[in-house]
């Protein structure tokens, strides 16, 4: 599968967006709000590489907070492509991971299907289905 970005949770875009704009990436879209998940995200890219920040909207408890308390802003998935969600999650769960949450659509990606999973000694990985 083709990595579509790597995803880092953080506590404040705009320090880390700027931090990162320091590094050589730069915003390519407008910030997203998405209210279902209760996060901000705002993508970014270097050259070829896209990141995904993601902090919480304090507004209520998000996926991310367990993350940020525990850790930190880090890294926390790789986001990969796919032409069929269903199928690919099948495979996957052939070879051991475990859905966290069910395809679902993405404000911040055009409302493409999403889903989460995660297998021991690989981490936490998003499929996004892009048509």
């Amino acid at each position: 599968m083709k990595i579509h970005h790597i995803g880092y949770c953080v506590r404040d875009i705009i320090k880390s967006k700027s931090e990162l704009e320091k590094i050589g990436f730069i915003s390519f879209c407008p910030p997203c709000k998405d209210d279902d998940r209760k996060v901000n995200i705002q993508f970014m890219k270097n050259d070829e590489i896209v990141i995904e920040l993601v902090s919480p909207t304090g507004e209520e408890k998000s996926p991310i907070d367990g993350i940020l308390e525990k850790i930190g802003d880090t890294v926390y998935h790789i986001c990969y492509e796919t032409k069929n969600i269903s199928n690919e999650i099948e495979k996957l769960k052939k070879d051991k991971y475990v859905v966290v949450t069910k395809p679902e659509q993405a404000a911040a990606i055009n409302g493409n299907n999403v889903a989460f999973l995660y297998k021991k000694n690989v981490g936490l990985i998003e499929l996004v289905e892009i048509k």
